[in-house]
């Protein structure tokens, strides 16, 4: 059976030492974060993970959710797993006080989000989709809509889903079909079917608000006709208790490759009531709000499950002894070596590790900024977090879901013919990572989001985001002789990711398919870099915590050392080779015709 352990240690230093987000406890919403509240926070969301979610996380996943004439029951465990975390406070933790919630910043929740993932990713799924439903009313729903809803979902006694895709249509929502009806009442009736639901019907609690896409009769065609609307399973009471059954169905649950404990539902709309959020045909404001929020999400999720996929792999390797080390006997007293001193199996771990630590600081830069681009007092500051994390977005997601994939098959390999076998567990890692590089917008089209869309935004704006303070950094760090093996590279790196967006952009803006032919190397190309700047400040902390004696744990900060270096000069070189491709252009991809395939 596989195990867990939240890596507490390493996520407080990123907080504190390298992000040192006690600093900002001066803005509004930082003011009840002080490091001793979130560590508390961390490592009492890391027993409940770690006692309650994990072990429920193979059983769920053989006993998957059941559906019968419309109802859906999922696996022993999870419903009272939910009565728990409810119970804890946990569903309220970033929400605001006015509606219940505990009103702690962003960041603190996308930890939280980690530490489950990694624990139990299915589950997660339930209470994770209902944020994203509450964060979407709060930004664009009326007073009587935010009163209604919010507080049950941020008590978490409701859970929220989003209902974008259709049979025929996923990416291009503008071919939705499912259409709404003006009532004389101001509610609309809904009816359509909507497919790949993630939580859409379940037992775990009375009552689930669907976000639901739909076309106002009448209304614009394509995309400019979206409009957004709440339409719940039972409608809610005068006193706020659920009442009527509304008309949206279950018609079926999919059997998957994995997440099989989170029902994936078929929901069929029939004259179903739901009240407008937002302005009528600008749904995708709203949408986008969830949308957003769930990207960042799933790329918490391919951190999540690298990590404990990287656990386990790790713990296999320093106990399976097989053959002898290339330099030697290293274990007398054994037949065998332990097979984490064969290189190849170091290379996949240390790739494994690189690639959690390094996503880790960029996953936690990304969620400060969410909360600077909400509460900064300052306008341009506000400004400057929201065009990064514009940028910064696709990124996490795209990276970290192939990653995490790349990641579990590493650690599934390290465990050779176990690793294929059930019941150690490494098998539903790889199953439960893949769905990440394709629900909520697939890779390809957030490399797509990448170079249609933000590179150019406001004339290369959300760029200097990025490159400005990454140039500066540079140079800074250059003169110091300490910082070689870690400036030296990402310098490298960088050049090519600037050589990279200057060609892009020059062919992109003359013809649209060579900008798409590249983009999914050049997100992979920025994501390295990134990643590697995230390594490069990492390794700016370790060197000055060692120059200063190394507090009470100097190793944890060489090994900090040891595997930026193996970052820079294992993984950040795989940027010449993509800017090689980049430079290819579209010729050989597009020149085939499709019947020649």
């Amino acid at each position: 059976m596989p195990s867990y352990n939240a890596p507490l240690r390493d996520m407080r230093f990123v907080l504190h030492e390298v992000l040192g987000v006690g600093n900002y406890q001066n803005l509004p919403g930082f003011e009840d974060a002080s490091p001793d509240t979130v560590d508390a926070v961390i490592e009492e969301g890391a027993k409940f993970a770690q006692e309650v979610l994990q072990p429920i996380n193979q059983s769920g996943d053989r006993e998957g959710c059941k559906w019968d004439a419309g109802n859906v029951t999922t696996p022993k465990g999870f419903k009272e797993a939910y009565k728990q975390y409810c119970e804890g406070g946990w569903t309220g933790l970033t929400s605001l006080k006015e509606y219940g919630g505990q009103g702690l910043p962003y960041y603190v929740g996308v930890l939280l989000s980690e530490i489950v993932t990694s624990a139990n990713m299915a589950w997660g799924m339930y209470p994770g989709l209902s944020h994203g439903a509450y964060e979407a009313i709060a930004a664009h729903g009326s007073d009587e809509l935010k009163k209604t809803y919010l507080p049950k979902l941020v008590s978490g006694e409701w859970t929220g889903t989003m209902n974008l895709t259709e049979p025929h249509c996923g990416t291009d929502l503008g071919l939705m079909r499912t259409k709404a009806e003006p009532q004389p009442d101001g509610s609309y009736r809904i009816t359509g079917t909507k497919i790949f639901i993630s939580a859409g019907e379940h037992d775990m609690t009375d009552n689930i608000v669907h976000l639901v896409l739909a076309k106002i009769v009448g209304g614009p065609e394509g995309i400019r006709g979206v409009s957004l609307f709440i339409v719940p399973k039972f409608l809610p009471n005068a006193d706020g208790s659920p009442g009527e059954r509304n008309g949206v169905s279950c018609g079926s649950i999919e059997h998957k490759m994995g997440i099989k404990a989170n029902a994936t539902a078929v929901l069929n709309y029939d004259n179903a009531k739901g009240w407008l959020v937002g302005k009528a045909h600008k749904g995708m404001r709203g949408m986008f709000t969830m949308m957003n929020a769930a990207r960042l999400g799933v790329g918490v999720q391919g951190l999540g499950l690298a990590e404990v996929s990287y656990q386990n792999g790790l713990a296999y390797a320093k106990e399976r002894v097989q053959g002898r080390s290339l330099g030697g006997i290293k274990a007398p007293d054994k037949a065998a070596d332990p097979i984490i001193v064969h290189p190849d199996v170091r290379r996949m771990l240390l790739t494994c590790k690189a690639f959690t630590e390094g996503a880790r600081m960029l996953t936690y830069w990304a969620g400060l900024n969410v909360d600077l681009a909400h509460k900064h007092p300052d306008a341009m500051a506000r400004r400057e977090a929201d065009d990064l994390l514009g940028l910064i977005t696709p990124i996490v997601k795209a990276y970290q879901t192939d990653m995490g994939f790349e990641c579990a098959n590493l650690a599934m390999q390290c465990l050779g013919g176990h690793g294929y076998i059930a019941e150690w567990g490494m098998e539903q890692f790889v199953r439960d990572a893949r769905i990440a590089q394709i629900y909520e917008g697939a890779n390809g089209v957030q490399a797509l989001d990448l170079v249609g869309r933000k590179l150019p935004a406001n004339m290369g704006r959300s760029l200097r985001t990025f490159f400005h303070p990454l140039d500066a950094f540079l140079k800074e760090q250059a003169a110091d002789a300490a910082m070689k093996d870690f400036i030296g590279p990402l310098l490298r790196a960088f050049g090519r990711l600037q050589q990279a967006t200057a060609l892009i952009a020059e062919k992109g803006m003359a013809d649209a398919e060579e900008a798409g032919a590249a983009s999914s190397d050049y997100l992979r190309l920025f994501a390295l870099t990134a990643v590697g700047w995230m390594w490069a400040k990492m390794a700016r902390v370790a060197i000055d915590k060692l120059a200063a004696g190394g507090g009470e744990d100097p190793g944890f900060y060489r090994t900090k050392l040891a595997t930026a270096r193996f970052f820079m000069e294992r993984m950040l070189p795989d940027t010449a080779s993509l800017q090689q491709k980049i430079q290819a252009g579209k010729r050989t991809l597009m020149e085939l015709d499709a019947a020649a395939f």
